[in-house]
C-alpha cells in the first residue's frame, strides 16, 4: 500500500498542488481563522428562507398519526422480504425484437427527447406522437391516431414534465382525462392483458399512472376518496436537486438488472411528487410488495428528512409497481442518466430501467 507521504509527493511530481485537508471537526480553518459551518449554512439558507423554505416543521405523517420512530420502525418492515407474500411476476409468453416504444407528448412535456435516446440507447425503437388539442377536430384526429400507434407498439411511457401546466389544480389530470378516452383504454388494456406489454411513467407520467388507477390498481379504473395519490411537495414549491434512491423491490421488468437495496442517485425536479396513501392502502402496497423504491439518507435508511426525502413522501416512497410488475412509476428522472452529466456528484446514477424493458421482450 502507498503511504500518505508517498502518495503526496506522487501527486506533487505529477504537478498536483496541496490546497487543504479534511479533519474531523465540522469547521474551515484558513489563516489562523475558524468558521463553524453550521453558521455557515444557517446564514446562506436563512436569508431567503421564509420566501424559498428547505424544510417543513411538521413532518408528514399517515393519517392519525405516527411518530418518526415508529414511522421508521414499521416501514422498515419493507426491507425484510421473508415477511412479506409476494406473487411471482409475471412472464412474457410471447418473443418479439427490438420493441416499440410509444411516447405520447402532450402539451407541456418536455423530457421526451431525454426519455426517446435512453430507449433507443438500449435498443427500442421509439414512436413520438405530439398530442394537439387546439380544436376539437385535433383531437378527434389525435385519439384516433394513438389508438392506432398503442396498437403497434409494446411500451407505453408516459415522460416528465408539466401537462396542461400542471391545471386544473393537479398534475397528470390532462394525460389522465385523455387516456380514459374509451378508444384509448380498451387499446391500453389489450396491450397490457392480452400482448405482454409495459408501461413506465416517470414524474408527470408517474402522477398520470396514479390518476388513471393503473398505480397501485393495474387497470384503468375509477378512484376513491381512499385511492393513493401524488400531490404538492411539503415545502410548498418546485424542488430541483440530486436524491438518493434505494431499490426495495426489483419485482418487475423495469427493475430486473437491479438488485434489492441498491442505491442510486437520481435527479428529481417536480412540484408535486409526494406520494400519499391512507394507512390500509399504504399496508396493502407493502404486503404485496408493490414499493419499488425509497428516497433514503447517507446510511440507505428511508428518510422522511426534507435533505433526503425533498417532497415529504409517506413511508419514503419514490417508485411502486403493479401487482404483477409491469407497470412502472417513479418521479426520479432516470432517463436524464448520461456518462459526462453531473460528473462532481458521486454514486450509481444508471439504474438500467431501459435496458431492463427493452430486455424483457428478448
Amino acid at each position: 500500500a502507498v503511504s500518505d507521504i508517498e502518495g503526496m509527493n506522487l501527486l506533487r511530481r505529477n504537478g498536483a498542488l496541496l490546497i487543504g485537508q479534511t479533519m474531523s471537526d465540522r469547521e474551515i480553518v484558513f489563516g489562523g481563522q475558524r468558521v463553524d459551518l453550521e453558521t455557515v449554512i444557517a446564514g446562506w439558507q436563512n436569508k431567503l428562507g421564509k420566501v424559498f423554505p428547505t424544510d417543513v416543521k411538521n413532518k408528514p405523517e399517515i393519517d392519525n398519526r405516527l411518530t418518526e420512530n415508529t414511522y421508521l420502525k414499521n416501514y422498515s418492515a419493507i426491507k425484510n422480504k421473508s415477511e412479506i407474500k409476494t406473487s411471482a411476476p409475471y412472464v412474457m409468453n410471447s418473443s418479439k425484437a427490438r420493441p416499440k416504444v410509444f411516447i405520447p407528448v402532450f402539451p407541456g412535456t418536455n423530457c421526451e427527447y431525454d426519455t426517446q435516446k435512453a430507449f433507443e440507447n438500449a435498443g427500442a425503437s421509439t414512436d413520438i406522437l405530439v398530442v394537439r388539442n387546439l380544436t376539437h377536430q385535433a383531437i378527434t384526429e389525435t385519439i384516433a391516431v394513438m389508438e392506432r400507434r398503442i396498437a403497434k407498439a409494446q411500451i407505453i411511457m408516459l415522460p416528465g414534465g408539466f401537462s396542461g401546466g400542471d391545471e386544473p389544480e393537479g398534475s397528470g389530470k390532462f394525460i389522465a382525462a385523455a387516456l380514459r378516452n374509451p378508444a384509448l383504454t380498451e387499446q391500453i388494456r389489450i396491450l397490457l392483458q392480452k400482448r405482454d406489454g409495459l408501461m413506465l411513467g416517470i414524474c408527470n407520467g408517474f402522477q398520470a399512472l396514479v390518476k388513471l388507477g393503473l398505480l397501485p390498481y393495474g387497470d384503468i379504473t375509477d378512484l376513491t376518496s381512499d385511492s393513493p395519490t401524488l400531490t404538492f411537495n411539503s415545502i410548498g414549491r418546485h424542488v430541483s436537486t440530486y436524491v438518493t434512491t434505494r431499490v426495495v423491490s426489483n419485482r418487475s421488468p423495469w427493475l430486473a438488472l437491479t438488485k434489492q437495496d441498491e442505491l442510486y442517485q437520481i435527479p428529481v425536479s417536480h412540484g408535486e411528487g409526494r406520494f400519499t396513501a391512507s394507512p390500509e392502502i399504504l399496508s396493502k402496497l407493502i404486503e404485496a410488495d408493490q414499493v419499488a423504491t425509497q428516497y433514503v439518507d447517507l446510511n440507505g435508511r428511508p428518510s422522511i428528512e426534507t435533505a433526503y426525502n425533498p417532497n415529504g413522501s409517506v413511508a419514503a416512497i419514490e417508485g411502486i409497481i403493479s401487482a404483477d410488475g409491469r407497470i412502472f412509476g417513479k418521479m426520479g428522472h432516470s432517463e436524464r442518466y448520461g456518462t459526462d452529466i453531473a460528473k462532481n456528484i458521486p454514486g450509481n446514477k444508471d439504474q438500467h430501467l431501459f435496458e431492463a424493458g427493452v430486455k424483457w421482450f428478448e
